[in-house]
């Protein structure tokens, strides 16, 4: 087997690294969002401080081009988005000094209902509620822990 001199591609004993193993578009969109959309994540609670924590949550970014600045969406419980408002500025100036150059220029923010009380039936939190498709492969799993595991799995979906 012949291999190349300049490849990124590192194998040992026939092991990849997970990177190498993702798509091409899933490694593009990585590179151009995912570094800093996770680091916003990962730090969300510093950025914003303890109270506006509680009540917001970073929903996407999109990166600078031709046609707009970098924007962050984020998620504002109704209600407090006068709080968000006042604070737009402080959390631009403290992403940007975290990640050392100007990666926000705009926030935008969009409102949601805390409250969704959605009646459940005894029945339905028991049914199983994946599509008969994939029940059927569920089912075909060999392994006992996993396939309760993913019948539980989508009991805990249909709940949220």
């Amino acid at each position: 087997m012949s291999s190349k001199n300049n490849s990124k591609l590192r194998n040992v004993q026939g092991l990849r690294s997970f990177r190498d193993t993702l798509p091409k578009n899933v490694k593009r969109i990585i590179n151009k969002k995912g570094h800093i959309y996770s680091e916003t994540l990962n730090n969300w609670k510093y950025l914003v401080g303890e109270d506006l924590f509680k009540i917001c949550y970073p929903k996407s970014f999109k990166n600078s081009n031709r046609f707009g600045v970098s924007t962050l969406l984020v998620m504002v419980k109704r209600g407090h988005e006068i709080d968000m408002e006042y604070s737009k500025k402080n959390i631009m100036s403290k992403m940007n000094t975290f990640f050392g150059y100007m990666v926000i220029k705009k926030i935008k923010f969009i409102s949601f209902d805390n409250d969704r009380n959605i009646p459940f039936s005894k029945d339905m939190k028991n049914k199983n509620v994946t599509i008969k498709k994939y029940e059927n492969q569920i089912k075909d799993v060999k392994n006992d822990k996993l396939r309760n595991s993913l019948f539980e799995l989508t009991k805990v979906y249909k709940q949220k």
